[in-house]
C-alpha cells in the first residue's frame, strides 16, 4: 500500500523538483514548492483527503467552518514553524532526538480517521465525550481548538518523504538564509494548498447558496458518505503504516 501511494506521489512531485532546482536562488519560491510536494507525501495525501472530506461535510451541511478551516491550517502552520525554529536553536541533537517520535505520531493518525468515520456515519456516538465537552468552557469548545490540534496533529505525522523534505531539504535553505525563520511557515501552507484550494472555489461561487435549495436528508447522506469516505482513507493509512 505504501509502496503504490510512493509511487503516486513520485508521478506528481518529478516536474515540481524539476521547478526547484530551477529556483534555487529564491528560498521563497523553494520552500513552497517543497510543500506543494509534501501535500502530496503519503502522509500528507490522507491527511488533506481527511480534512477535505471532513469540513466539506460540514460545510455543505450549511454549517460556517471557514474559521476552523483557518485553524486546521494555523495548526500545519504553526508546528512547521516550531520545529523550524528548534531546529534553528539547537541544530542536529533536536532533530535527531524528535524523529524516534514521529512513527508513533504517524500511526495514530490512521486510527483516529476511522473513529471519525464511525461518528459521522452514526455506529460510534461517544457519549461521554459530549458530557466531558460540557465541563470544558465555550471558547475551547467551539470547534477552532480541535481544528488547531487536528492540523497539528496531522503536521507531526511525518513519514519518510515528510521527512527528507522538510529536514534535509527545508532546514539547510533555513539555516542559510537571512529571513529563513519565514521559510517553515510558507512550507506549512503549501503543504494544505489543496484544501485552501477547494474551499476558494466553494467561497467563490457560492455553493453555499446552491446547496441551500437540497433537503436535510441529502445532508444526512453526505454525512454518512463522508464517514465512509473516512474509514476507507483511515484503513489504508493503518494498513500502509502499520505494515499490515
Amino acid at each position: 500500500m505504501y509502496g503504490l501511494m510512493s509511487k503516486i506521489s513520485q508521478a506528481i512531485t518529478e516536474p515540481v523538483t524539476i521547478l526547484i532546482h530551477s529556483f534555487e536562488q529564491y528560498p521563497i519560491v523553494v520552500a513552497l514548492l517543497l510543500g506543494l510536494v509534501g501535500a502530496v507525501a503519503p502522509c500528507q495525501l490522507t491527511g488533506n483527503m481527511s480534512a477535505i472530506t471532513l469540513y466539506g461535510n460540514r460545510t455543505i451541511q450549511m454549517k460556517d467552518d471557514m474559521g476552523e478551516i483557518l485553524f486546521f491550517i494555523i495548526g500545519k502552520v504553526a508546528v512547521f514553524s516550531s520545529l523550524g525554529l528548534l531546529v534553528w536553536f539547537f541544530g542536529e541533537t533536536f532533530e535527531t532526538s524528535l524523529t524516534d517520535y514521529f512513527p508513533l505520531f504517524r500511526k495514530v493518525i490512521g486510527p483516529l480517521i476511522i473513529v471519525t468515520g464511525f461518528v459521522l456515519i452514526g455506529i460510534l456516538r461517544l457519549d461521554f465525550l459530549r458530557k466531558l465537552t460540557m465541563r470544558i468552557p465555550i471558547r475551547l469548545r467551539n470547534g477552532k481548538l480541535g481544528s488547531f490540534m487536528l492540523g497539528a496533529s496531522f503536521s507531526l505525522a511525518f513519514c519518510p518523504t515528510m521527512f527528507v523534505l522538510f529536514f534535509l531539504w527545508l532546514m539547510p535553505l533555513v539555516v542559510t538564509t537571512s529571513y529563513g525563520f519565514v521559510l517553515p511557515a510558507v512550507f506549512g501552507v503549501a503543504t494544505s494548498l489543496p484544501l485552501i484550494v477547494l474551499f476558494f472555489f466553494i467561497w467563490f461561487f457560492d455553493a453555499k447558496r446552491i446547496i441551500m435549495k437540497r433537503s436535510m436528508k441529502t445532508g444526512r447522506i453526505v454525512q454518512r458518505l463522508a464517514g465512509a469516505i473516512l474509514i476507507i482513507i483511515g484503513i489504508a493509512d493503518t494498513i500502509t503504516f502499520w505494515g499490515i
